[in-house]
């Protein structure tokens, strides 16, 4: 049992529900209460979700692409990436391993990120249009620090998988995972901090940079 499972566990017990995961009536009950307390009133969002997030992200100091496959990734980060001089080695998510990303002349491991590592290639759960924001979760498959430590974070993200609002996001989390990840970041940009002068710095407490992949197909 991990600590992350223990401390749970004694937290449900404190509050009298057993010292085990949740029950089916637990989660039906959640469930009920969800349906019983529908959403309030959100801001339109135009039909285009994908137009829409990507000029949203844009505003937020991303840099957005798109591509028709999920085959076509390797060679548009290779783009990007000479584009600004950057280094075409770092990391990826292990769940996509499976891209040709040395075929396309990218040094990428799959694995957790180190601090030396200058680029970190993920997925996204979803991302929202509303705001421009990727939803990255967390899990063996997609270490969280891909998207932490790198100087510029790469996201690809697939157009199905772009909603209208964070709402949208987490009603898809609830019915994709019978338990929530670990951690489930929002990723509106670059890091960045005005703490100083109230001048903005980017990169200050992760990426410099974060450029989306849209993927089409």
């Amino acid at each position: 049992m991990s600590s992350r499972e223990r401390i749970l566990q004694r937290i449900r017990k404190a509050q009298g529900r057993g010292g085990g995961s949740p029950s089916q009536a637990e989660l039906e009950a959640v469930e009920t209460y969800l349906r019983a307390h529908p959403r309030g009133t959100l801001p339109p969002v135009e039909a285009d979700l994908v137009a829409r997030f990507r000029a949203r992200a844009e505003t937020m100091q991303c840099t957005t692409d798109e591509v028709a496959t999920e085959g076509d990734v390797p060679a548009a980060l290779v783009r990007y990436l000479k584009a600004g001089n950057l280094s075409l080695a770092g990391c990826v998510w292990p769940q996509l391993a499976h891209l040709d990303w040395k075929g396309a002349g990218l040094a990428l491991e799959s694995r957790g990120a180190k601090d030396s590592d200058p680029v970190g290639v993920t997925g996204a759960f979803a991302a929202i249009a509303e705001t421009g924001t990727l939803v990255l979760a967390s899990g063996p498959d997609t270490p969280a620090t891909v998207s932490l430590l790198p100087e510029t974070h790469i996201a690809m993200v697939p157009a199905a998988r772009i909603v209208a609002h964070m709402e949208d996001a987490w009603t898809l989390a609830r019915a994709e995972f019978r338990q929530l990840p670990r951690a489930i970041n929002f990723v509106s940009g670059p890091s960045r901090t005005a703490d100083i002068d109230q001048t903005i710095a980017l990169g200050a407490h992760g990426p410099y940079r974060v450029h989306i992949v849209v993927v089409r197909g």
